[in-house]
């Protein structure tokens, strides 16, 4: 009998005709403004502080007091107080009863959206919802009922048509790839009038957006009305983790039912003592918020797309082999943009996604203009 895995180069081979095969780029320098001598252009650290001094010392401090490790899961020995403190911090901030820490933002949707609906249930899904969510929609075993994008109309008729024990309507606050927000009122209209639960992932607005940075739903003015706020803390915080806020009784169900959460080894102390000290930054510092989306609103002005939500800025340009010469020429030019392809978005919509960070200057966006409207860039 041959090689069972003899398929797999094969198969490599044939992503790599189509410009669909990954590499991964292992930088030599810190995360910043600045990676490797380039220009970083892609990065989530949207108010510049994954290299900020006060959070890498707070990440020290955690680690001499309780060890790179936390050694367990939350429910058997994993959990210290500064675990119990970040979720306070949160729970005061995101003005909710609670928060709940997961390791990650996608296990806080793997792990969550299980714990609210099963069979017999439904979850609607925007099309454009994070890989997480989607994971998070097929691992529950609840009907999974996808809406086009935005588009409130037609969930209004999904959630008419359903007889489901419960209804979970989960999206994206700030949507990672196109970077335009989700409309937080009309879904807290149409889960009142369905009876619905809703979830919003505010990964990439939570930071940035609404009163002392606490996200889209803030922004919009609904924030008290969305049942499940997630969100992360290795974004905007440059730190690692992922959140639950909300309800008291949700929390400790999301601590008793979510996998996500009861079978991981807790988040390391030194990423929780950054975390915690990210947030205290952020809030006393609101002009990073500001600047990043100012930034933002410049780059998007430059190239002569859409004004973005929060901090990303995607450039469509459509086939992948023609994204990944542009990423190349970019980066010969001293720019960090990466090529983003299918499956991650829609076949055809391979792109540059542009992010803005507050540690940018202003001449790090008039470059990135101009570099990307040099014609060589566009035709590359």
């Amino acid at each position: 009998m041959g090689d069972p895995l003899d398929w797999v180069g094969p198969a490599l081979q044939d992503l790599e005709v189509v410009g669909l095969r990954r590499t991964l780029r292992h930088r030599a320098s810190a995360a910043g403004p600045y990676v490797d001598g380039l220009v970083n252009l892609s990065s989530n650290d949207y108010l510049g502080l994954a290299g900020d001094r006060r959070v890498i010392e707070a990440a020290q401090a955690a680690a001499g007091a309780w060890g790179a490790g936390s050694g367990a899961s939350r429910l058997v020995t994993g959990g210290t107080v500064l675990h119990r403190e970040l979720e306070r911090a949160i729970a005061r901030w995101k003005r909710a009863e609670d928060a709940v820490v997961f390791s990650s933002g996608y296990l806080a949707n793997v792990g969550t959206i299980p714990a609210l609906v099963g069979r017999g249930d439904a979850v609607f899904s925007d099309a454009l919802n994070h890989a997480s969510i989607i994971d998070g929609c097929r691992l529950s075993r609840a009907q999974v009922r996808v809406y086009p994008h935005r588009d409130i109309a037609a969930l209004d008729q999904l959630l008419g048509t359903t007889d489901a024990r419960r209804r979970l309507i989960v999206t994206d606050g700030i949507f990672s790839m196109d970077g335009d927000a989700a409309d937080v009122p009309a879904l807290r209209t149409l889960a009142e009038a369905h009876g619905a639960m809703l979830m919003v992932d505010d990964a990439h607005g939570c930071g940035v957006l609404g009163p002392d940075g606490r996200g889209t739903a803030a922004a919009q003015g609904c924030a008290g009305r969305v049942h499940v706020q997630l969100g992360t803390l290795s974004k905007a915080f440059g730190a690692a983790g992922g959140y639950v806020a909300g309800a008291a009784d949700l929390c400790d169900w999301l601590r008793n039912q979510a996998r996500g959460f009861v079978f991981d080894t807790a988040l390391p102390p030194p990423a929780a003592g950054a975390a915690v000290r990210a947030r205290e930054i952020a809030t006393a510092e609101p002009w990073r918020r500001a600047r990043a989306l100012q930034l933002a609103q410049r780059l998007a002005a430059g190239l002569g797309v859409e004004e973005p939500a929060a901090c990303i800025v995607p450039l469509v340009i459509g086939a992948p082999e023609a994204t990944l010469r542009a990423s190349a020429a970019l980066a010969e030019a001293g720019l960090l943009a990466v090529a983003i392809r299918p499956p991650t978005v829609p076949p055809g919509t391979a792109r540059l996604r542009f992010t803005a960070s507050a540690a940018h200057s202003e001449a790090d966006i008039d470059r990135a203009v101009q570099q990307v409207l040099d014609s060589r860039v566009l035709a590359s």
